[in-house]
């Protein structure tokens, strides 16, 4: 969900009000997708790298994202939307954490879109964390090093049990991944437009979905 910075900068305002214009698109486009049956989308929030940015300026994401989370806990909840977390959420607040476990909770047995929200989320640290489970089931003889296949990456990684996603849609303008869901990505679709985020609408979605449908995927084969 990228440009929000940058759309705030055009229009003079400070880059927190970008966010919250990014918030109310973020709303939007989750329930639009769980209205034409898309099952799964993952939406990248908050990277680990974000962190290096002023303090200012997470503290105001983090305020924003504790707000959402409240706020999910009676909106999103009216939808047939599961609700997941997927990154490292050491470094956030004890208090965002409870709210997070409580969204899941609510959500759990809801069967329409499953949305994981990545936050304090890198797909090299994702990586990592698999090989650390890996390693530990091998200094502990459960797991033979010999024996270690993709399948046994993909069962320890944040989205197990998740297909991998068929299209990865950057907005904003830019050409990089960004560390983003790179075990996954391995035969995924790329579709980037330049617009920013808050100015996101359905018909943009629409828009890549079409092109999408346009691609030939092969897969490695003929």
């Amino acid at each position: 969900m990228d440009g929000n910075g940058r759309w705030a900068r055009k229009r003079a305002l400070p880059r927190q009000a970008g966010h919250n214009y990014g918030a109310q698109t973020f709303r939007k486009i989750t329930k639009y997708c769980e209205k034409i049956g898309i099952k799964h989308l993952t939406v990248y929030a908050f990277s680990t790298e974000n962190w290096r940015r002023p303090k200012s300026e997470v503290d105001s994401i983090m305020k924003l994202f504790k707000e959402y989370l409240e706020e999910s806990l009676t909106d999103f909840t009216k939808e047939n939307i599961r609700t997941r977390f997927i990154g490292d959420f050491t470094p956030l607040s004890p208090e965002i954490r409870e709210l997070m476990s409580k969204a899941e909770e609510l959500t759990k047995n809801k069967t329409g879109l499953c949305l994981n929200i990545a936050i304090n989320y890198g797909g090299r640290e994702e990586i990592a964390h698999a090989a650390r489970s890996i390693a530990r089931d091998v200094a502990e003889g459960r797991l033979s090093p010999d024996d270690i296949t993709q399948q046994d990456i993909s069962e320890r990684i944040y989205t197990a049990g998740q297909p991998d996603p068929d299209l990865i849609l950057r907005p904003s303008g830019e050409y990089r991944t960004s560390n983003f869901l790179l075990w996954q990505s391995a035969y995924s679709e790329y579709v980037f437009m330049d617009i920013l985020w808050p100015d996101f609408k359905p018909a943009d979605l629409d828009r890549a979905l079409n092109e999408y449908a346009r691609r030939n995927r092969r897969f490695g084969g003929v």
